[in-house]
């Protein structure tokens, strides 16, 4: 059984909405934290208590070693967040390796009796789609310059020697995690999914994108941003107000 302190190490919620009748799940990127989703909670909390995920081995968790096993990690996340998932209807939002892990723990809430109300999966190819990529290998010079490539790591984080040697070995094992991940092509969930991408991100392909379609029995709808892997930052409002359409509408 998850404990009350086991459940507070991986949720984070910096906009407690008490009245709210649904909750946003966001699952970071690889090397990100909960406090990526600190916007998103602040704006969207007048309609949704919005519950940003907190992996092993960053800020206040820097000290526990991170997981190298996405199939892991998606059944410690869940085992973490159960008991809130049965509490109100609930939404998940993940980008790059997060969008891949929510999928997963989708799939963990369905097979155990749960409905999810929506999946956002966003700057991720289809589960089933796989690349030989290998950045977890590089040294920690490559890592940093595929962090630069992406532009989705603070510059000030990157020029800073201390802090940048602390987060190295997370951003690792998720990059580990998320470049040994796939599944096969029926793996599937029942909630609707809704698929975002950058029209220029080197990481998914519009063809892989489509993919997704493959990985649900619901609804199934792709949304094209302007921008690479992290369009997410650049197109943050338009980003908002889909969001906040799914909970009005």
């Amino acid at each position: 059984m998850t404990t009350s302190t086991e459940e507070s190490l991986w949720s984070r919620c910096f906009h407690p909405a008490p009245a709210a009748r649904t909750r946003l799940f966001c699952f970071p990127h690889a090397g990100g934290s909960a406090s990526f989703y600190f916007p998103v909670s602040a704006q969207l909390s007048s309609v949704a208590e919005v519950i940003a995920i907190q992996y092993p081995g960053r800020q206040d968790r820097h000290k526990e070693p991170g997981v190298g096993n996405l199939s892991v990690l998606a059944d410690q996340v869940y085992d973490a967040v159960r008991p809130r998932l049965k509490e109100r209807p609930s939404t998940f939002f993940g980008h790059s390796m997060g969008a891949a892990l929510a999928f997963e723990v989708a799939r963990r809430f369905e097979a155990d009796g749960g409905e999810l109300s929506h999946l956002f999966a966003s700057g991720r190819r289809a589960p089933s789609r796989v690349r030989d990529e290998s950045v977890h290998r590089r040294s920690d010079d490559g890592i940093v310059q595929e962090l630069k490539l992406l532009t989705g790591t603070d510059t000030a984080v990157l020029g800073d020697e201390e802090i940048l040697r602390m987060v190295l070995p997370a951003i690792r094992t998720d990059y580990q995690a998320i470049e040994t991940y796939s599944c096969s092509p029926d793996t599937t969930v029942r909630a609707p999914l809704t698929v975002l991408t950058g029209d220029r991100d080197p990481k998914t392909s519009m063809d892989e994108a489509e993919a997704w379609r493959g990985h649900t029995t619901g609804k199934f709808d792709l949304k094209v941003f302007p921008g690479g892997h992290f369009f997410l930052s650049s197109e943050a409002p338009a980003v908002i107000d889909l969001l906040r359409q799914h909970f009005t509408s």
